[in-house]
């Protein structure tokens, strides 16, 4: 007969696809449940891990690399969250750029991508940005 930890050891591949079916809203309420990030490791796009007990997004696939942590490779991961208006990041290149009617918050001001393929902040191409009141 298995003891607790085996048993935890044997469910943990099940749990790890079921999370993946989970919500945005659902999986930042569960965390834990989501594989944490290795370097060395193959990542699919748009699969969600930990790092740092927060949840993130993978950008595009790849495999990682010391160095590439979640929270120092924007070109990679984003944060998962539920906030409508997010702080603007800039983009690293296409995979990461901000497209038509993507919402971000700079400078403590609101505002909507006018155009796909957008790596410029509000400030540095104000064309392709329109403020929100």
């Amino acid at each position: 007969m298995m003891n607790y930890v085996e048993r935890a050891r044997a469910l943990r591949p099940y749990i790890v696809k079921a999370s993946a079916g989970l919500t945005d809203a659902d999986a930042l309420e569960a965390v834990e449940l989501f594989p944490v990030w290795n370097a060395g490791t193959e990542y699919a796009a748009d699969e969600r891990i930990q790092y740092g007990g927060v949840l993130y997004r993978v950008v595009q696939a790849h495999t990682s690399q010391a160095g590439w942590e979640p929270d120092k490779t924007p070109a990679l991961f984003t944060r998962v969250s539920l906030d409508e208006w997010p702080e603007w990041v800039q983009p690293t290149g296409a995979q990461d750029a901000y497209n038509k009617g993507d919402k971000v918050t700079f400078e403590g001001k609101r505002y909507i991508s006018l155009m796909d393929g957008n790596t410029y902040s509000p400030a540095g191409y104000p064309a392709g940005w329109e403020e929100q009141a």
